[in-house]
């Protein structure tokens, strides 16, 4: 038997396919709605648990020697930002007196089947990072914090070119997607992701206060 969306949805699905993954990542589900976030800790874990997420895929795909030449140095630079971009994160909560959330166990499917599906999930996740942090840039109160979202934010986005100019995507509606990025709810992205994480439930309580 084979597992559909509407199985991932309602937490029914034994096996993920690497084509329900993907389509759950580049569109999003209503899965169950999110409540908004209460204080900068929580939009600082929002942030963690994606940035652990495009961490360890990327640690994942690059160990898979998938690409070789100018594209696994591309890509072996991003996993560094990405890992990077954990450790300032966790950093940051801590700072603050909160507690980070601990890495969340992943699963990524079929995603490193090939070099294509490698490259073509890592474009969709690093979109759904730009509109992620865009989404939830609102919600931040501390200005500090915001200014420092806003320049991970911008290499969500350089990333996200790169990798699509990796795929020989066209221009405008491939590399780029029109002149003013789009912001993502929490609901929309946590759902969007949910098919990469072995315990959805528990990430999203642990980001929620």
């Amino acid at each position: 038997m084979t597992d559909t969306t509407a199985d991932l949805i309602h937490g029914n699905a034994s096996a993920v396919p690497a084509g329900v993954a993907i389509g759950a990542l580049n569109n999003g589900f209503h899965l169950a709605s999110a409540k908004d976030f209460k204080n900068d800790i929580e939009v600082l874990n929002y942030a963690l648990a994606l940035e652990y997420l495009e961490a360890e895929f990327y640690r994942q795909g690059n160990a898979a020697n998938l690409v070789s030449g100018k594209e696994k140095q591309y890509l072996m630079q991003i996993g560094a930002d990405e890992a990077s971009h954990v450790a300032t994160l966790t950093a940051t909560i801590q700072k603050l007196g909160g507690s980070p959330i601990g890495a969340p166990a992943v699963d990524f499917g079929g995603a490193f089947e090939n070099r294509k599906s490698y490259l073509t999930t890592a474009h969709i996740f690093e979109n759904k990072g730009v509109g992620a942090y865009l989404g939830a840039a609102g919600f931040v109160k501390d200005k500090m914090i915001l200014q420092a979202a806003a320049g991970i934010f911008g290499v969500e986005a350089r990333h996200a070119a790169v990798v699509g100019n990796l795929l020989g995507l066209k221009a405008e509606g491939g590399v780029y997607n029109g002149s003013f990025e789009k912001g993502a709810s929490k609901t929309n992205v946590l759902t969007a992701v949910s098919p990469f994480l072995v315990d959805p439930a528990k990430v999203v309580a642990a980001i929620t206060y």
